[in-house]
């Protein structure tokens, strides 16, 4: 009988070689099913994504840092990633000087990210690498990223709006800076939001604001959004939504809708951690990592300040979910239980961590050429706005016009 069991063992690892070498229609490495492996993870810092951050610890909380004997080693990217890109570029291609890291993971993938790919692939051939919302384009990041995944810029440039029309809103304000607007996947979600204002009948605005990886930093740039915003209410009227590009802007912008009116629909990256708890005053750490109690705690506080039905988000966050999902799915492809770029492995990597929020998604198609990239994942989730519940927006149907907008 063991002889027998050796055989058919043999015999499949056989099989299996012979298939995974005679295929050349995939461009990512093979999977191993072997346990041993170390998973590289890369993310901002807690004063620029902490969402993202958290993703990972929730990682090291299931499989362990790898200081602690587990296979998470997690890293981060300086907060001026602008101008520190050559230390962005080694502290992500470094993760790949460990033998046993076998895929690393960008979440977001800032400027830079392509070019470490690039290099962990040239020495590395074998190590997956994921990008979560990378800032590179599309038709670049797809050139060394085995997957690369986006907040759905195209449909939810139609949705957010749509949701606004749906609370009777009358103006949208869109605030930004020049370098965000460069990237192909904010610059052109500004320019379908705008396409849409204009068909549901909604004034669209553009504003600038000072970008965070500037002189002025962080605070500064937050300082500009909570001086402007009362100027902004009495110009644009309590009947308009705003919406940030930058993380860093969020929780003043909350802060100072919450005091003057306005609506927010949801975060560039949504979650009920981005900038409410600060906005709010509130302290979340005893409901850490349990999202349904953070909504909870985090509606009701709006709730309690007059902001039922003005203030949204997505139930469980987008940065958390995706360096934790892609960090799941890595794991599951390594261990041969998942193939890279199939939809539905990776939605089951998501839903593990957002049980009863419903997604959609779809594969990137570029504007220009009509292609379908396999690599380049777009998705999005149901809207929830506080004090009246899920918009219902994965059913919403986007006017096909929309994909086309460039």
């Amino acid at each position: 009988m063991k002889k027998n069991l050796f055989l058919i063992v043999v015999l499949l690892i056989a099989a299996t070689t012979l298939f995974a070498g005679g295929s050349s229609e995939s461009k990512a490495p093979a999977a191993t099913a072997s346990n041993d492996f170390r998973i590289g993870i890369v993310t901002g810092t807690v004063s620029q994504s902490e969402d993202d951050l958290r993703g990972a610890e929730r990682l090291i909380q299931e499989y362990g840092a790898v200081q602690n004997g587990g296979i998470i080693q997690h890293v981060t990217y300086p907060d001026n990633f602008m101008d520190e890109a050559e230390t962005t570029i080694s502290t992500i291609a470094g993760l790949a000087d460990d033998p046993k890291i076998k895929a690393v993971i960008v979440n977001q993938g800032v400027p830079g990210t392509t070019e470490a790919f690039r290099r962990i692939k040239e020495r590395r051939p074998d190590v997956l690498t994921f990008a979560g919302e990378p800032h590179e384009d599309p038709g670049v990041i797809q050139t060394a990223a085995d997957l690369a995944i986006n907040s759905d810029f195209v449909a939810r440039g139609f949705l957010i709006i749509n949701t606004a029309k749906n609370l009777g809103l009358d103006t949208f304000v869109h605030i930004s800076f020049p370098r965000h607007m460069s990237y192909e996947t904010l610059g052109r979600r500004a320019t379908i939001m705008e396409a849409a204002s204009k068909d549901l009948g909604i004034r669209f605005v553009r504003e600038t604001a000072p970008d965070p990886t500037s002189d002025v930093g962080v605070a500064g740039a937050q300082q500009y959004i909570l001086e402007k915003v009362p100027s902004w209410i009495e110009q644009y009227g309590k009947n308009a939504a705003f919406f940030v590009t930058n993380d860093a802007h969020t929780e003043p912008l909350l802060k100072q809708l919450l005091a003057y009116g306005g609506y927010f629909i949801e975060a560039d990256l949504p979650s009920p951690l981005m900038g409410y708890p600060g906005a709010l005053g509130i302290d979340l750490s005893a409901e850490a990592g349990d999202f349904p109690a953070i909504l909870k705690k985090v509606e009701s506080a709006v709730t309690a300040k007059g902001g039922a039905g003005r203030f949204g988000t997505w139930a469980y966050s987008y940065g958390y979910t995706t360096t934790a999902a892609l960090g799941q799915h890595a794991i599951n492809v390594l261990k041969g239980e998942s193939e890279i770029t199939s939809l539905s492995d990776l939605m089951k990597a998501y839903s593990k961590f957002t049980p009863g929020a419903k997604w959609n998604g779809s594969f990137y198609t570029d504007v220009t050429t009509g292609v379908r990239s396999r690599n380049h994942v777009l998705i999005y989730q149901d809207t929830y706005i506080m004090g009246a519940g899920y918009q219902g927006t994965p059913d919403v149907v986007v006017p096909e016009k929309y994909f086309t907008v460039k």
